[in-house]
């Protein structure tokens, strides 16, 4: 299905002129105040992994994949890969780590996802836009501090690093964005 360079977003799968399918990492559109807008395009190959960047018109034509997404539970990790259920059929299917990616760390039990599917296969995975973490390690609170301050690092309960506001302690549970680690707000 052929759609404008401008309308492709991240976690799409494209077809390019080679015949090899590629997720979308990262899309951005620029308007210059001269010259033609473009939409630079990061994809990873999901045959091999190799990454690559690709700059096309925002109106140019681009061939994007049709994949089948469907909501899965996420069980446990089984050491090569991440073991899904369809929760409708019971089906189980099983993720790599390349597919994965960074999005790793904020799996947690019983999550539940949407997997892109081609052809059987998993291509492409989203999470939910926010979790629930613990704070495991951060700089204890300053007296006079207030929560418009200055943002301090911490270390949440899966092992990734984040800023908080200066407020937050050691055992706080906080809501993240699983696109980049952002901190959003306390849980309620």
């Amino acid at each position: 299905m052929k759609v404008i360079a401008s309308s492709i977003r991240k976690g799409n799968i494209i077809e390019r002129d080679d015949g090899q399918l590629y997720v979308v990492l990262k899309a951005e559109s620029f308007h210059p105040g001269k010259g033609t807008p473009t939409t630079q395009i990061d994809m990873r190959r999901i045959s091999d992994g190799v990454k690559t960047a690709d700059r096309y018109k925002t109106t140019e034509q681009v061939e994007r994949a049709f994949v089948e997404d469907s909501d899965f539970n996420y069980l446990y990790d089984d050491g090569d890969a991440f073991v899904f259920m369809n929760p409708d059929n019971f089906e189980q299917i099983h993720v790599t780590r390349d597919v994965m990616g960074e999005m790793e760390p904020f799996l947690q039990e019983n999550m539940k996802c949407m997997l892109s599917m081609f052809n059987g296969v998993c291509v492409a995975i989203s999470l939910p836009a926010k979790v629930t973490l613990e704070i495991v390690e951060t700089e204890p609170t300053m007296k006079g501090q207030t929560a418009s301050s200055s943002f301090k690092p911490a270390i949440l309960s899966n092992g990734v690093r984040t800023l908080v506001p200066g407020y937050i302690t050691v055992g706080t549970k906080v809501v993240i964005m699983t696109e980049d680690s952002s901190f959003v707000e306390r849980a309620k």
